[in-house]
């Protein structure tokens, strides 16, 4: 069961609150006018391969992030 707040409390208690949910996995719920506005949940790292189903099995070699040169790129996609 997670905890509801008030935006006012959670504005007032954020790093103590942060602290519980990370140290707990217990999520948080900040209301506005008795009103759920949010959850706050634990971060959770997702796999990109798991994202999208049609990349399964795909490998990824060399830096994800350095720049493609455009010749490597599919004609349809230039």
């Amino acid at each position: 069961m997670s905890t509801v707040i008030s935006t006012y409390e959670a504005k007032a208690h954020l790093s103590r609150l942060l602290a519980k949910v990370e140290e707990t996995g217990e999520a948080i719920t900040i209301c506005r006018n008795k009103k759920p506005v949010v959850d706050m949940v634990p971060h959770r790292l997702r796999d990109p391969l798991q994202q999208d189903p049609s990349l399964r099995g795909a490998r990824f070699h060399g830096d994800p992030c350095q720049l493609v040169d455009e010749a490597d790129w599919p004609r349809g996609l230039r």
